[in-house]
């Protein structure tokens, strides 16, 4: 018996009350995310050089633990998205999420060794995977379907502008104290402040409850999740076959003739482009339909493939750096406010669903984009516009967003 229409798509509540033009709760909710990342992206982005010349690590292990982290971070996806919509809770599990997290930060000031290290980059990541669904599922309760793509824009936007900050805030200590150990433990001190804040934020946001599925497990939820949400698997499936680390991008930037120090401000312009483009991507696809959004992005996913396979110019990469922006805003925050109009009753068990398979096939496209790069670098790039195309294809071709409405 399909729900009903309350049940399927309810108003927010307070939804009259906006500010930005988004429920403040959507705010409140990327103040946590920003005030996370902050706290991760001032550790990470110093965490490869400590691993290896203060720790003593080798790189093949630093390797390992990265994809590790990356595994970590997805296998609890679906378990997490399961367990909210089974009992309808949505903030106990993010801020267990959040607090996971938070609390593998600690290790770094009790221990310096590799183990500790490499304990904490996984057990960090195991947290981000168990809040994400919950959140976003809370996400889309508190925004009104006319202006969810540009809420969960706004999100994402607060989300990426820690990916800014931190970093610089990493370069600013490390100037000013020098690249000691001794430095390094203060960094790790200062980046737990933002995080501590995250959780005491989260705790004071009102809950958005779901409905609850106590009698479901894990099974009886994936077949009763919408025909439309299991067609767009299959395309997004395909594409992130496509979706090969972004170092290789650095990579390629380093071959054109960028300097180490300039790669990182390549990075810096990636994250700024998400950060502008991210409100108005999801403003515009309010407007002309998520569909169309995401097949954008595989569009320009694939443009830019093919531009990073035939670039020979410095000013052609920092255009493509730019495109990978926009195009990052397009699959960060529009796949799940499109997810979120695909299946309106159990979205965080969708969501993980999404984040699930997605995160497993990003590994196996890494290590099919090492073994073409060591043939020619072009190649690889070439596959991911092939795939990208190929994606493009099965959408048009299946639409889910039209088999939901029929």
């Amino acid at each position: 018996m399909p729900p009903s229409t309350a049940m399927m798509d309810p108003t927010p509540p307070d939804s009259s009350v906006k500010k930005f033009g988004v429920h403040p709760d959507v705010l409140k909710l990327g103040l946590v995310s920003f005030l996370t990342d902050l706290s991760s992206e001032m550790i990470f982005s110093v965490f490869a050089v400590f691993f290896t010349t203060m720790a003593g690590a080798s790189a093949a292990l630093l390797g390992m633990i990265e994809g590790l982290a990356d595994l970590s971070a997805s296998s609890l996806n679906y378990f997490a998205g399961w367990l909210s919509d089974r009992t309808g809770k949505r903030k106990v599990f993010a801020l267990a999420g959040y607090g996971f997290s938070t609390l593998a930060k600690i290790i770094l000031l009790i221990s310096s060794s590799v183990a500790g290290l490499s304990v904490f980059r996984v057990i960090e990541r195991l947290g981000k995977g168990f809040r994400g669904p919950p959140r976003d599922a809370w996400l889309s309760a508190v925004a009104d379907k006319d202006t969810r793509g540009y809420s969960f824009g706004v999100h994402k936007a607060l989300d990426k502008s820690g990916a800014v900050l931190g970093p610089l805030v990493a370069y600013g200590l490390l100037s000013w104290l020098g690249d000691g150990a001794s430095t390094f433990r203060v960094l790790f001190w200062v980046a737990l402040v933002p995080a501590l804040l995250s959780i005491v934020v989260l705790s004071r946001i009102k809950d958005q409850p779901g409905v609850q599925h106590p009698r479901e497990n894990m099974f009886d939820t994936w077949a009763v999740l919408s025909p439309g949400f299991k067609r767009y698997l299959i395309p997004a499936g395909i594409f992130s076959l496509a979706y090969f680390s972004f170092g290789f991008l650095l990579l390629r930037a380093h071959s054109v003739g960028f300097a180490v120090k300039d790669i990182v401000l390549l990075y810096a312009l990636f994250n700024i482009a998400f950060v502008v483009a991210a409100p108005l991507i999801g403003k515009l696809g309010d407007r002309v339909g998520r569909a169309h959004m995401i097949m954008l992005g595989y569009l320009i996913y694939l443009l830019m493939s093919l531009g990073f396979a035939f670039a020979a110019a410095q000013w052609q990469l920092i255009v493509l750096f730019i495109t990978y922006g926009v195009f990052f805003a397009i699959d960060e925050a529009q796949s799940k406010a499109f997810i979120a109009d695909l299946e309106q009753e159990r979205r965080a068990s969708a969501i993980g669903l999404y984040n699930f398979v997605t995160g497993l096939l990003y590994l196996p496209a890494s290590l099919l984009a090492g073994a073409l790069w060591l043939l020619h670098p072009a190649s690889a790039f070439l596959l991911a516009a092939g795939l990208a195309f190929a994606a493009l294809t099965v959408f048009i071709l299946m639409r889910p967003d039209q088999q939901t409405r029929a």
